[in-house]
């Protein structure tokens, strides 16, 4: 397929120099309606001048991992959620850990087995606690410092906060908290930097820091890459991976599936919310497909694996390469298809790139990339959950759903719909493994994209897509009952109701958009085979 929608959009994006009006801070890139809305984007805009900024802390990360590699730490756990711990997971899993650094965890959930299973193996004088939090108080990482932090005193006493570090806005809960804890240190980013386009600020950079990953060559590339997303001409790379995103979505491709090599992998989730969270609103957005099953496409019956509301970008480096097959057969499909060269050494470029052209795709979609109108809802929903358990010792919840009914939900897909699979159980192996099958069946049945979202993690990535984008999704929703009940220090329930609570506040959210919605519960201990028969029987029916 010809790449013309998305030349000709480049040519409009360069004569109306919306580069250079990104650059100048300027709203009306995005149509802000109103001064209020146009002063909320000039306050999220601080991402674009992050690589060149963030160079005056690099004195004080240095400090800081040197401190942590004297000390002999070996283990550090990032408390986080969306932004704050993302790019982090990215950069572990890229760069590993240096010789001598302790290795990096990221706890990004309110799962029992994740959380009590961290602490079995917890040692605490050798352990370093991260607590990231843009607004200083999302419920996730409060609850797990909380947890985290009676554990640490309980073993060290007084000598506890030389073990915890934290990064936040100005003037939050949080800074305030670590202060009082007496916290080793506490970074403060700019409030102008909006936490999905944190990666290459103080959130992507203390973590990355205390793993020993090339911190100076990340910045670097970021800065490179923003350099080369100045220019008003074709060269530009966020310049063209926007228009690309921008013309393949009006043209009704909206279904962005992102193809990565085996050691770019993790970037996969970052680009999720990056993209779902910037653009799913106002009824518009695009979908990233991040994380498909493997298939061989290199057949004609192969490519008609997917529908028409696909385009893909293909992202390699000079030693992590895609089969040349599978993309040529995407193109001779008629599927759009944008390559990309990057390079391990300077992913910072990467996150950059990405994040200027998801801005500019909102601005081709009319949308405003810096808010979340609908992440709230769902937060709501699991507060009022929980004032209800604590008056009634329950929560309230409708019957789960059963196979035949999953697979009437999974019939009710219309061309251009996508099954999202929203699991709240233990994310083990053997469970991803079951619902990927499930995925790889939808797709073959009727080539429906699919995505594979881990509660509570993808509330703050998908969730806001999911009832703010279109009205094309199909949503199943796995839960179960937990083998412990861990208190959460200071607060009347459980990890485990928590974790419920959230799910069925989405459920409601989801809900009360009018999206087709199930819950399904399971009983027992083992979820994969449980889901396995569920499956079949769905399928079925």
């Amino acid at each position: 397929m010809s790449n013309a929608p998305h030349d000709a959009l480049v040519e409009k994006l360069i004569g109306d120099h919306v580069v250079r009006r990104i650059w100048e801070r300027d709203p009306s890139v995005w149509n802000a309606p109103d001064e209020s809305t146009a002063g909320a984007i000039r306050n999220r805009l601080g991402w674009i001048d992050a690589p060149r900024m963030m160079r005056t802390h690099l004195d004080r990360l240095r400090a800081l991992a040197a401190e942590v590699r004297k000390e002999r730490l070996s283990a550090v756990y990032l408390l986080g959620m969306g932004g704050s711990s993302l790019c982090a997971e990215v950069l572990r899993s890229v760069y590993g850990v240096a010789p001598g650094f302790p290795d990096l965890f990221v706890l990004d959930t309110t799962d029992e087995e994740t959380l009590t299973g961290a602490a079995s193996r917890l040692e605490p004088s050798g352990s370093l606690f991260i607590v990231a939090s843009k607004s200083g108080t999302t419920i996730e990482v409060s609850s797990m410092e909380r947890f985290f932090w009676k554990l640490m005193e309980e073993a060290l006493g007084d000598r506890a906060g030389r073990h915890f570090v934290g990064i936040t806005d100005p003037g939050t809960a949080l800074q305030t908290l670590a202060q009082s804890r007496g916290y080793r240190a506490v970074f403060i980013n700019p409030p102008d930097i909006g936490g999905r386009f944190s990666a290459l600020s103080l959130f992507g950079l203390v973590p990355a820091s205390v793993v020993g990953a090339p911190v100076d060559d990340f910045l670097h590339g970021g800065s490179m890459m923003a350099d080369g997303c100045r220019q008003e001409r074709h060269t530009n790379a966020g310049l063209e991976l926007g228009a690309f995103m921008g013309a393949s979505a009006a043209d009704g491709r909206d279904k962005l599936t992102v193809l990565l090599p085996h050691g770019l992998a993790s970037l996969g989730l970052w680009i999720e919310q990056l993209i779902a969270e910037s653009t799913g609103k106002l009824g518009r957005g695009i979908l990233p497909v991040v994380d498909e099953p493997a298939v061989n496409i290199t057949g004609k019956v192969g490519s008609a694996l997917y529908g028409p509301d696909r385009a893909f970008v293909a992202v390699e480096t000079e030693s992590d390469r895609l089969d040349e097959g599978m993309l040529d057969a995407l193109g001779s499909a008629g599927h759009p298809v944008l390559r990309i060269r990057s390079r391990r050494a300077a992913l910072g470029a990467e996150f950059f790139r990405w994040e200027f052209a998801t801005a500019l795709a909102g601005a081709v979609l009319n949308v405003n990339p810096f808010d979340e109108p609908n992440v709230t809802e769902a937060k709501d929903r699991t507060k009022a959950l929980l004032a209800s358990f604590e008056r009634e010792g329950r929560l309230p919840e409708e019957p789960p759903a059963n196979a035949v009914q999953v697979g009437e939900l999974i019939a009710s897909l219309r061309e251009r719909d996508y099954l999202a699979v929203l699991s709240y159980l233990p994310p083990e192996s053997a469970t991803q493994g079951v619902i990927d099958e499930l995925r790889a069946a939808v797709r073959s049945r009727g080539g429906h994209a699919t995505t594979r979202g881990i509660g509570p993690r993808y509330l703050h990535s998908t969730g806001q897509y999911h009832k703010g984008g279109p009205d094309t999704g199909v949503f199943l929703m796995l839960t179960a009952d937990d083998r412990t009940a861990t208190q959460i220090p200071d607060a009347p329930y459980t990890f485990s109701i928590l974790k419920r609570a959230q799910a069925l506040g989405d459920q409601q959210a989801l809900a009360a958009h009018g999206r087709r919605v199930a819950r399904v519960h399971l009983s027992g201990n083992n979820h994969a085979e449980g889901l396995q028969q569920l499956f079949a029987r769905a399928l079925s029916s």
